[in-house]
């Protein structure tokens, strides 16, 4: 009768897999695989933290295949060459995968969807990663929101209990391929083996999201980002919990797949501002200032302990996220893209749609953004929201020691500076 090839992505779980629920109901024996893709991999470098977690996860799914009578088959390489290999090498009759709305992975399914039907089978492709895709929340007009209130209101509107049922992908196992293969080492897929700690998915933590997310010494977290970003949960089971206890936190969820609505019609993005009138900034980019923020040592407490926690960990609370990306392009006029790219080498979570979008909403320069006049005061956050510096203290080891920095620059210089260049930069593209 043919196989199935199931291509996990950024759905690294046995449960509630859409992608994974159709192929095990399609009446075909499914194979799983998994493809360190090349064209990702050779930018990264062999001790990239996610690339190990990924590693890691991919070990815990092997183990529930391996006790199902079957085997992940786990590679690296090119994934166009690689399916194409093996789906001939096992008759396959089809590929099953979930969505990807990224503008790389957008490219590469349409060129392999092509190739399959040349060799005569059929790749099939499944909403999962988030609620709605983008197309499905659409304007009267049909054009894409760019304002993320109204778009919140119709997303709202739009969602019913169907749209985050479980699919029990977990419950049809049986219908697995038994096969036999050897689950490859970190060393021959070229990853050099580091520590990553994963944080625990706290979801007591969401029923009192609003009173707790802006002070990261309480470190009330989900630390749901990262398990969305690799798909070690299904967003629609953070839905039904945010639906039924928080609000707020539903909101953040809808912020991110208002985001990827962003990247999907508006891919440009990556490389330029979102509203064209900032393009006049001249960003000062003094590189020594800019190692200096990222070690953390600007001299601004609140901004070296984000920092710091960033480079040790991965991760970073958000509150903290906004205060240091404020502090890079308005207090030390850095184009925004330099840190979007440092965050994008370090974050746990990082995903290209919510990094450039968070970005340029801290820069002014993006969809719905921040005023550019809204400077962020670190030490007036510290105040609000680290008022006994238990955060500070726990990251920045020398505060009160000789060796830690003189601000890098006076707050009320930096604010009034960034101001007037970026009333220059606006006044010379609207008179451009």
């Amino acid at each position: 009768m043919g196989k199935i090839l199931f291509w996990h992505r950024r759905d690294l779980r046995i449960e509630d897999n859409v992608g994974l629920f159709h192929a095990l109901s399609s009446g075909h024996e499914v194979i799983p695989i998994f493809i360190f893709d090349e064209h990702i991999l050779d930018k990264l470098p062999a001790n990239d933290k996610r690339v190990n977690l990924i590693y890691n996860e991919l070990s815990k799914l092997q183990e529930i295949y391996k006790s199902n009578g079957s085997n992940l088959i786990v590679r690296r390489g090119d994934p166009l060459d690689l399916i194409l290999e093996l789906s001939e090498k096992y008759a396959c009759v089809g590929v099953y995968t979930n969505e990807d709305y990224e503008p790389y992975a957008r490219q590469r399914d349409n060129t392999l969807g092509k190739k399959l039907k040349e060799q005569g089978t059929s790749f099939n492709s499944f909403k999962d990663q988030v609620i709605f895709a983008p197309g499905e929340v659409l304007k009267p007009d049909t054009k894409p929101y760019t304002v993320f209130t109204p778009f919140k209101r119709r997303w709202l509107a739009t969602l019913e209990a169907s749209d985050y049922k479980s699919f029990p992908s977990e419950g049809k196992l049986g219908a697995l391929a038994t096969l036999e293969t050897n689950f490859p080492s970190k060393s021959n897929l070229g990853i050099e083996d580091v520590n990553v700690i994963l944080p625990e998915l706290v979801l007591k933590n969401i029923d009192k999201y609003e009173e707790n997310r802006n002070f990261p010494a309480v470190n009330k977290c989900s630390f749901s980002s990262v398990y969305l970003r690799f798909g070690m949960v299904s967003p629609r089971f953070l839905v039904r919990k945010a639906v039924e206890r928080n609000e707020t936190y539903l909101s953040e969820l809808i912020w991110r797949e208002f985001f990827m609505v962003i990247l999907h019609y508006f891919p440009d993005v990556v490389f330029s501002n979102f509203r064209p009138k900032y393009d006049g900034i001249e960003w000062r980019n003094n590189e020594e200032e800019f190692k200096k923020w990222c070690a953390g040592e600007t001299g601004y407490p609140i901004v070296d302990a984000g920092m710091r926690e960033l480079n040790e960990t991965g991760l970073m609370h958000n509150r903290v996220r906004m205060i240091v990306a404020s502090f890079l392009c308005k207090h030390l006029l850095i184009d925004w893209k330099w840190g979007e790219a440092y965050f994008a080498e370090k974050l746990l979570d990082f995903e290209l749609s919510s990094n450039n979008g968070n970005w340029q909403w801290a820069a002014g320069t993006g969809c719905d953004a921040s005023p550019y006049f809204r400077v962020f005061n670190p030490y007036t956050q510290t105040k609000k929201f680290d008022k006994d510096l238990i955060y500070i203290k726990k990251w920045v080891k020398d505060l009160n020691e000789f060796s830690y920095p003189q601000p890098i620059i006076e707050h009320s210089e930096a604010r009034n500076r960034a101001l007037e260049r970026y009333k220059e930069g606006i006044s010379k593209y609207t008179n451009s």
